[in-house]
Parts: structure tokens; C-alpha cells; sequence
């Protein structure tokens, strides 16, 4: 019984040196195992808590670099935004800067439009009632205080301008329409009142024979007078009454030398025994344009002009023209 409860003892010697005698320590063979595993045991324990300390310092750590990248994601969503606000305000820009130079073309166009009409009415007569705009520099007598635009209300603002250029494109085209057809009228207009042959024909107003019916100055019978003389000397100028164009400019055995212009509404007038001719036929004339020379041509007693209207074939008094 001795001997086996020796067996289960573990004697250790402890040698310090040559001049000290040998220490004997005995330990039980039980005690030799618990130690060695109280020992794994501890470094085991202190194993799993560093690995659990470790996994909450990595999960925090996880949890900053989280929080940090909603942060980083936060920032460049608003720098996106910011930067498609700007790229939308930039588009915005570049459109209406184009549509501003078209504004700008059209306008030129209306401006000179404006210039041919205002010329029109210089040649041809003043409008009543018109009213002259004057703008004056008043840009150092201005002030308030400063209030920033927000980038919506310059897009706002942006779209804003859209509408109203488009608004203005508009209102240029139904100028640019209207205003061409407003002259083509006028022209017209002012081209019937030319037209009119209103303008006496020569310097001279002296009648010597009237329009209808007269004595006929080389038979003495009654005859029908077509138009009106008017006296004068060879060589005084011509006037066309009224603007037209030139039918006819010929010799005839009893006209002499005579001119037919032709007028608006069917309106023509003649123009007999003359000296001489200054236009030529199909060619177009001015109202107070010198045609030719008065003088004694064809069947004619002495100077005279023989001037007379014809509407659609009949012949009509020229003093109910003439001005």
C-alpha cells in the first residue's frame, strides 16, 4: 500500500551549485497534471477574451467605418445634386442663349421691316398720331438691399425667361407676317393714288377747247370732243397725270406724235400731237415724269396738248381728275 502510494509521488531535485546540498521536493503526480491544465485553462480564458474583446473593438470599428461611409455617400449625394442642379442651370443657359441670338435675328429682320415702312411713310406722307419713346440713364439712381438667388429660383428664373422669349418669338413672327403685308398694302394703296391721273399734264392750265361736244375747228361742223386742250409753246414738258406704264408711243396720221399710259382700275390717258417723245412703250412711269414735248403734230391748228381719260373704253372728262 506504501509502495503504490509512492508510485503516485514525482520527487523533484534542486541542484543550486557544487557548495550546496540537494534539495528534494515531491509532488503528487495529480498535482504535476492539474497545474499544467490550470495553466491551459488560464490561457485558453484568456484566449476567448481577447478574441471577444477584439470582435467588439472590430465591431465598433465596423460601425465608425459604416457611419463614415453614410456620411461619405451623404456628401457626394448632395455634390450630385449640386452638380446636376448646375448642369441643369447650365443647359437651361446654353438654350436660352440660343434662343437669344434667334431673338436677335428676328428682331433685325422686324427692325428693318420697321425701316422700309418708316421710308414709306417719309416718301409718301407722315401718320398722324404717332409717339416717339426716349430711354434715359438713370443707373446711378438705384439701390435696395442684397438678397442672394437660391439655385431654384435661378432655375425658376431660367424657365421663366423660356416663356417669356417664347412668348416673343411669337409675337416677331406675327410681326414678321403682318408687316410685309401691311406694306404690300400700303404700296399698293399709295400705288392707286399715283395711279390717279390727278396731276396736271403740262405748266400751262389754259383750255382752248373743252370736253363733249364743240365746232369742229377745221369743218365748223358740231363734232364730239374726247378730251381737253391745253395751250402752250413746242418743247414745254409733258407730264405724266398719273403713275403707270407706257402701251403705247407712236406716230398717227391725226394724233401726231401721241403717248397711252396705262393706270389702275382701268384707268388709261392720252397724250396727243407732240413734239416729241421721251419713253418708250412697256416702260413704267412716275407721276410728274417728263414723257415728252407739247407741239403742233398730226391734225392740229397750233401748240396745244390734247389730253384726255379713258376708263374700260370710255372716255370721261379730265377736269374731274385733274387737281
Amino acid at each position: 500500500m506504501r509502495t503504490a502510494h509512492r508510485k503516485q509521488r514525482l520527487t523533484l531535485l534542486v541542484l543550486r551549485d557544487a557548495q550546496h546540498s540537494v534539495k528534494q521536493i515531491q509532488l503528487s503526480k495529480p498535482l504535476m497534471i492539474a497545474v499544467p491544465a490550470a495553466a491551459l485553462l488560464s490561457i485558453a480564458g484568456l484566449i476567448v477574451s481577447l478574441q471577444i474583446q477584439s470582435a467588439q473593438t472590430i465591431s465598433g470599428l465596423e460601425q465608425q467605418l459604416t457611419l463614415k461611409s453614410l456620411e461619405a455617400l451623404k456628401m457626394e449625394i448632395t455634390v450630385t445634386d449640386k452638380n446636376e442642379a448646375i448642369e441643369r442651370l447650365n443647359r437651361a443657359i446654353i438654350q436660352l442663349s440660343g434662343e437669344a441670338e434667334q431673338t436677335k435675328i428676328q428682331m433685325e429682320r422686324v427692325q428693318q421691316l420697321e425701316v422700309e415702312l418708316q421710308q414709306f411713310i417719309e416718301k409718301h406722307g407722315q401718320l398722324s398720331g404717332q409717339t416717339s419713346y426716349s430711354t434715359e440713364d438713370d443707373a446711378h439712381h438705384v439701390g435696395g438691399e442684397f438678397i442672394a438667388v437660391h439655385e431654384n429660383e435661378m432655375l425658376n428664373l431660367a424657365r421663366e425667361t423660356k416663356d417669356d422669349f417664347e412668348e416673343i418669338q411669337q409675337i416677331i413672327s406675327r410681326m414678321e407676317q403682318h408687316i410685309p403685308r401691311t406694306l404690300v398694302q400700303a404700296q399698293e394703296t399709295q400705288d392707286q393714288r399715283e395711279g390717279m391721273p390727278s396731276r396736271w399734264p403740262t405748266e400751262s392750265k389754259r383750255l382752248t377747247s373743252s370736253f363733249g361736244y364743240r365746232s369742229d375747228p377745221f369743218t365748223g361742223r358740231s363734232a364730239y370732243h374726247a378730251g381737253i386742250d391745253i395751250a402752250g409753246k413746242i418743247g414745254d414738258p409733258i407730264y405724266a397725270a398719273g403713275a403707270g406704264v407706257v402701251t403705247t408711243a407712236q406716230r398717227s396720221g391725226a394724233r401726231g406724235l401721241y403717248i397711252i399710259i396705262k393706270h389702275p382700275n382701268g384707268l388709261e390717258t392720252w397724250y396727243m400731237h407732240l413734239n416729241r417723245l421721251s419713253v418708250s412703250e412697256g416702260e413704267r412711269v412716275e407721276q410728274g415724269q417728263t414723257i415728252g414735248e407739247l407741239g403742233s403734230s398730226g391734225r392740229s391748228t397750233g401748240p396745244h396738248l390734247h389730253f384726255q381719260v379713258v376708263k374700260n373704253d370710255q372716255t370721261l372728262d379730265p377736269i374731274s381728275y385733274l387737281q
